[in-house]
C-alpha cells in the first residue's frame, strides 16, 4: 500500500479528479482517501501546511495504514537560477532550513538522532529522475530544505540556497522525511516549482499554482504504475 501527502486542498483536488474513491476513512479531522489507480492500492490525504501539521499526518498514516511507501507531492519554490516554473525536483535529501541547535556547536539545521539531513533512498530516487527524463520532463534531483514559512525574498532564498546547497524549498518536506526515518517507512518527496528565485514569486505563486498541481499529479500516475 501507498500512502500519498498532500499538503494543500489545490493539490489533493487535482490529484483525486476522475478517480474513483473506493472509501474514506476520517481520523482526528484527517479524511483518508482509498483509491486503486494503476492496480496500486493508495491511501492519499490532505495534511494542511507546515511541518508540525505533515508530520502529525505522516504519523497518523503510518499508524493506521502501514504504508510501504510514502510520496510527499506538491509545489515548492526554486532557489537557484536553474530552477524554473513547472519544473520538477526530487529530493534526494531534505533539511529543516528553520531548525536551529547553534548555540551547543551543531550546525544549522541539525536535529538530534537525525542529523543535518535526511536521505531518501538512492535506487527509488534514480528510478523517479530516470522516468522523468525518458518523458523528456524538465526533472531535477537535489537538496530541498522545508521551514514554517513562505519566502518571497530573494536574499532570504540565496541565504538558503547557499547554507544548505537546496535547490527549492517548502513547508513540509523534511518533516514528513524526518517521520518516516524514525518509523524505518520508505519515502520520496517530489515538487513541482511553482514560482522562482525572482522579486515576484509570490505572484508566480498565485498565477502557476493550478498548473503545477495538474503537472505533478499526472507525472504521480506515471510512477504509481512503474513501483
Amino acid at each position: 500500500m501507498i500512502g500519498i501527502i498532500f499538503a494543500m486542498k489545490e493539490e489533493l483536488s487535482s490529484f483525486l479528479k476522475n478517480k474513483e474513491i473506493i472509501e474514506t476513512k476520517e481520523i482526528y479531522e484527517l479524511k483518508f482517501y482509498k483509491l486503486n489507480v494503476n492496480s496500486k492500492d493508495l491511501f492519499v490525504v490532505e495534511s494542511g501546511v507546515g511541518k508540525v501539521n505533515s508530520a502529525r499526518t505522516t504519523q497518523i498514516l503510518i499508524d493506521n495504514f502501514k504504508p510501504n511507501l510514502i510520496i510527499n507531492i506538491g509545489v515548492a519554490g526554486g532557489l537557484c537560477d536553474s530552477i524554473n516554473v513547472l519544473d520538477i525536483v526530487i529530493g534526494e535529501k531534505l533539511v529543516q532550513y528553520d531548525f536551529d541547535i547553534t548555540i551547543f556547536n551543531h550546525p544549522k539545521g541539525y536535529i538530534p538522532k537525525i542529523g543535518e539531513y535526511v536521505e531518501t533512498n538512492k535506487e527509488l530516487v534514480e528510478k523517479v529522475y530516470n522516468l522523468g527524463k525518458k518523458l523528456n520532463l524538465n526533472i531535477h534531483k537535489g537538496i530541498i530544505a522545508s521551514g514554517d514559512k513562505f519566502i518571497t525574498d530573494i536574499n532570504e532564498r540565496k541565504k538558503i540556497n547557499n547554507d544548505y546547497n537546496a535547490i527549492c524549498c517548502e513547508m513540509e518536506g523534511a518533516s514528513i522525511a524526518q517521520v518516516c526515518k524514525l518509523c524505518n517507512t520508505s519515502f520520496i518527496v517530489i515538487r513541482s516549482i511553482s514560482d522562482s528565485i525572482d522579486k515576484n514569486s509570490h505572484l508566480d505563486h498565485e498565477e502557476f499554482l493550478e498548473q503545477s498541481c495538474l503537472e505533478i499529479s499526472k507525472f504521480l500516475e506515471i510512477i504509481i504504475d512503474t513501483l
